[in-house]
């Protein structure tokens, strides 16, 4: 007798039985398997071959069902036992503004309150709505929690331009800059502006400002918006332009005429129409007028769903490669902007993920693409930051409910992080051996940005609870969890560290740029993570002097007419007011966590090491 070989596992597989496409089975005939098999194939009806979904019943042992079980039941007791403080409770309070240190903290933002945060600036006027991503907003949690002052107040913003101030400036008559200029104050634009983020097409651009001066087309509205953003980004972003009285800030003139020129309800825009709302949007924040700049991305991403920029346009409807390509990434510097401008006014996003179609940018195979683009590796890159940027505000900073608990989105955003900076190409890393570019500089500056506001909110609630004079006593799993605030706080530390660093070189070698917003915010930005760092930690206390040199750089900023600098430096006066007040040289408890950087043992918080975070943006 022959005895058939049976392996002992608890599962005895069957032979799998083939089955013929529907055509086959209704001709019964043999069907070769495959997609599409042999016969229709042959038969030219390659899209009829189909097969019937198969949902067998299989049979298994008992035991086997038991042993499934059983280690389901010890996963479910395993994740019980270590995530007490970061699962919801049914019995906790959703939203408190300031949570005390028997809370469940875990679950949420520690710094979102009950309601939207509303600030008025005028009894006049109607109220301000302040967003929590701002870092205003947090610099005012931090004077909150360090006066312990219920009765803390969100700084009004009145370092801005006013539109009284620009219609004084407005001159219709303006004079065009000579040929020559306008050709530096674009190439100007070109080197500071367009390789970070895709705006215009550079030959094209230059093409169109001969062909004006060449046959003195000075009337067309459209053109003429487009060409005076240009100049008024060339003249702030030079800094050698002559000021008017009215306005400290180069280039206002050619921005206000721009302004009043452009169409604001165009029933069928233009792809300049939207080039310009962008290259506007930009200037708006040397102005300080960071709602301006919101509202104008937003007509731009809006005009560009009536266009389908965010859906790919087939080859026949556009044969050109340039244009084709134009329009791919002229949505994503849309897509940039919505996401960085919602991180710095702490707005929600204007667009979903899933609502977008569009590839990312590519080369344009032939020797104009480096005429008309930038670089596209690095352009993906920052695409790439931008939608981690997109989840932060939403899994951070919203107040939906989320199925994973606060500290769970805490750590899978840095982990997108670090996997975000290992993934960059050579080129685009910083490496101190050569020159950084930058536009490379530009953007690890948001990638620290992107960390600290990530992180921060865990680093507030540390300052919070270092406040307690009697730390409650723990157990394992909350020894766990503490381990996790020391090292998502590290990473937000480490990270405004080194904006510190990269800013403070650029200030030393004299190539800051005068009156740049974005400098003086993530400059602003670091400078509160180091006053929680030198409150918190003793061992960090030279990080004082990080934030105190952060403080003076701002100043002089500020005193060149610099208006966002104006206005972050007067929030960090504030916070050292704050100190002062309450005796920041004193002894303060301070937060005991244990100093490595242990995996939880039950696997549902991986560890993050700040330091390899950092090791990638070296």
């Amino acid at each position: 007798m022959k005895v058939s070989k049976t392996s002992d596992p608890a599962i005895r597989r069957q032979k799998k039985k083939s089955i013929a496409c529907q055509r086959c089975h209704s001709h019964k005939i043999k069907c070769s398997g495959g997609q599409p098999c042999v016969k229709c194939r042959q038969a030219g009806c390659s899209t009829d071959c189909l097969y019937v979904n198969r949902d067998r019943q299989i049979k298994v042992h008992e035991s086997y069902i038991d042993e499934l079980a059983a280690e389901n039941q010890r996963l479910r007791d395993q994740l019980s036992q270590s995530s007490g403080f970061l699962t919801p409770r049914e019995d906790s309070v959703p939203d408190q503004d300031i949570i005390g240190p028997a809370a469940d903290t875990h679950v949420q933002n520690p710094m979102l309150g009950e309601r939207a945060w509303f600030q008025p600036y005028d009894p006049s006027s109607p109220p301000i709505h302040i967003g929590e991503a701002a870092c205003t907003a947090f610099a005012t949690r931090l004077r909150k929690v360090l006066t312990k002052s219920e009765t803390t107040t969100h700084m009004p913003r009145t370092q801005y331009t006013p539109e009284s101030t620009l219609m004084k400036i407005r001159d219709p008559a303006i004079q065009w800059p000579s040929l020559p200029q306008a050709r530096l104050l674009i190439q100007i634009v070109f080197s500071q502006v367009s390789r970070v983020y895709h705006l215009v097409l550079r030959k094209s651009t230059i093409d169109q400002l001969e062909d004006a001066y060449r046959d003195g087309n000075f009337d067309d509205p459209v053109l003429t918006c487009k060409l005076f953003a240009l100049f008024a980004l060339g003249e702030v972003y030079s800094a050698r332009s002559n000021s008017t009285l009215e306005c400290n800030v180069p280039g206002a003139a050619y921005y206000v005429n721009a302004m009043t020129l452009i169409p604001i309800l165009p029933e069928r825009p233009s792809l300049t129409h939207i080039e310009t709302l962008l290259l506007l949007s930009l200037y708006s924040f040397f102005l300080n007028r960071r709602h301006s700049a919101f509202l104008l991305v937003g007509s731009a991403m809006r005009l560009g769903l009536t266009l389908g920029l965010n859906h790919d346009i087939p080859e026949c409807k556009c044969p050109d490669p340039v244009d084709r390509q134009h329009r791919t990434r002229l949505w994503w510097g849309i897509y940039v902007f919505d996401r960085m401008y919602g991180s710095k006014v702490g707005w929600p996003i204007q667009i979903a993920d899933d609502d977008i179609h569009v590839e990312m940018p590519s080369n344009v195979p032939s020797d104009i693409h480096n005429e008309q683009f930038s670089d596209t590796e690095f352009l993906t890159a920052s695409i790439q930051l931008a939608r981690i940027t997109g989840q932060v505000i939403d899994r951070v900073y919203s107040r939906k409910k989320h199925p994973e608990s606060f500290l769970q989105r805490e750590q899978k955003l840095l982990i997108s992080l670090k996997q975000w900076a290992c993934a960059l190409p050579p080129h685009i890393r910083l490496n101190r051996e050569n020159p950084i570019p930058k536009n490379v500089i530009s953007l690890h500056l948001q990638f620290n940005q992107c960390i600290m506001l990530t992180s921060r909110p865990v680093l507030l609630y540390a300052l919070i609870q270092s406040t307690c004079p009697e730390p409650p006593e723990e157990d394992a799993a909350h020894t766990n969890i503490r381990q996790t605030l020391k090292t998502l706080s590290d990473a937000c530390i480490h990270a405004a560290r080194h904006t510190h660093s990269l800013i403070l070189e650029e200030w030393t070698n004299g190539s800051l740029p005068i009156f740049g917003y974005f400098y003086a915010h993530y400059l602003f930005s670091s400078a509160l993570i180091m006053v929680i760092s030198s409150q918190v930690y003793p061992e960090n206390g030279g990080d004082f002097a990080l934030f105190e040199a952060a403080v003076e750089i701002l100043r002089a900023m500020s005193n060149h007419g610099n208006l966002a600098a104006t206005e972050f430096y007067d929030n960090l006066e504030c916070v050292r007011q704050c100190l002062e007040k309450q005796g920041a040289s004193e002894s303060r408890p301070s937060l005991q966590f244990d100093q490595s950087f242990a995996t939880d043992q039950s696997g549902a918080h991986p560890s993050i090491n700040p330091p390899l975070l950092g090791e990638e943006t070296q």
